[in-house]
């Protein structure tokens, strides 16, 4: 089968053959229609987990994706041959990854059955963004009449942050270029600010001169998110999720600094599932690929910027 996979970490990810998985025990085979990048398959190549999980090589890239099942191994009775699944395929310790015509997943693990009506690649492009906003907005603690920041609000995470935010009732400040204000409007924003005009901490006091209750950031280092923290109120929260929050500096501030990491489940992905159906939730595909392109697309996203997500079509 053809895969997109690094013979090393470090190396530029090649398309490859390599042999089918067969399914063990408990696990089911799917064939991939559609695979979605995130940045965390990037960062997975250049070795950020190599000294917590040994992985083999060639390691085939990609967590989420949704596609078909092809087999199921031994005692596997919660999905069935034929039936169209989604979620995060991620087997950094057996080398694979959604990056390949066909992957393996534990039968019991982060896979749930596609929402009704829904195409594979939107499928594809919802499990590691979604779940990384449902869980912020989680531990916001976001409710009816407060008002949030979302930064970073046009890529992946964002879009669906901003979704979830105004859903729970929040007011939503939404960051964004002037291009894509209509879109962060239609899909719940309140407001926007520009970041690329300099001082977000101006714009947002210019209109909530006393302060906002939650920050929700993709994006911001540590000395961004100390600078972003001056705009909440006292008991307001912050969640990054690339780890650049620091716990105690905004105890000091009297507001709650948390740094998370989606860890996705079949319940969570069923929650998700039910969002979509009621149309409280949609992604947005930027654009669709075909897999020898992966890895021009893996480098671009390097450089930061994405409007929705990239989806691998199978």
């Amino acid at each position: 089968m053809r895969a997109i996979a690094v013979s090393e970490y470090g190396a530029t990810p090649a398309l490859i053959d390599v042999p089918r998985p067969e399914p063990g025990p408990g696990e089911i085979l799917v064939k991939m229609i559609a695979a979605g990048m995130n940045p965390m398959d990037w960062k997975v190549a250049d070795g950020l987990l190599k000294d917590t999980v040994e992985a083999p090589f060639p390691l085939i890239l990609g967590q989420d994706g949704a596609g078909v099942v092809d087999a199921v191994g031994e005692g596997v009775t919660r999905l069935r041959h034929g039936e169209q699944v989604y979620g995060s395929f991620f087997g950094l310790a057996r080398g694979l990854g959604s990056y390949a015509e066909y992957t393996l997943a534990a039968a019991d693990g982060p896979v749930a059955r596609m929402p009704d009506g829904m195409i594979y690649t939107q499928a594809a492009a919802v499990p590691t963004a979604s779940l990384t906003a449902l869980a912020m907005v989680d531990e916001a603690r976001i409710d009816g009449g407060q008002t949030v920041l979302v930064v970073g609000a046009t890529g992946g995470v964002g879009q669906s942050a901003v979704q979830l935010a105004s859903r729970a009732g929040a007011k939503v400040i939404a960051t964004a270029r002037a291009d894509m204000a209509g879109t962060m409007r239609r899909l719940g924003a309140d407001e926007t600010v520009d970041h690329s005009k300099g001082d977000l901490n101006g714009q947002v006091l210019a209109a909530h001169s006393d302060g906002i209750d939650a920050i929700l950031d993709m994006v911001s280092d540590t000395g961004g998110t100390e600078q972003l923290a001056q705009l909440l109120r006292p008991g307001g929260a912050y969640v990054s999720t690339i780890w650049a929050v620091n716990p105690d500096a905004m105890a000091a501030r009297e507001v709650r600094g948390t740094n998370i990491e989606s860890a996705p489940t079949a319940e969570l992905l069923d929650r998700l599932s039910a969002l979509i159906d009621a149309s409280e939730l949609r992604v947005t595909v930027e654009r669709e690929i075909p897999l020898e392109e992966a890895p021009a697309a893996l480098a671009a996203a390097r450089a930061g910027g994405a409007r929705g997500k990239t989806v691998i079509r199978l």
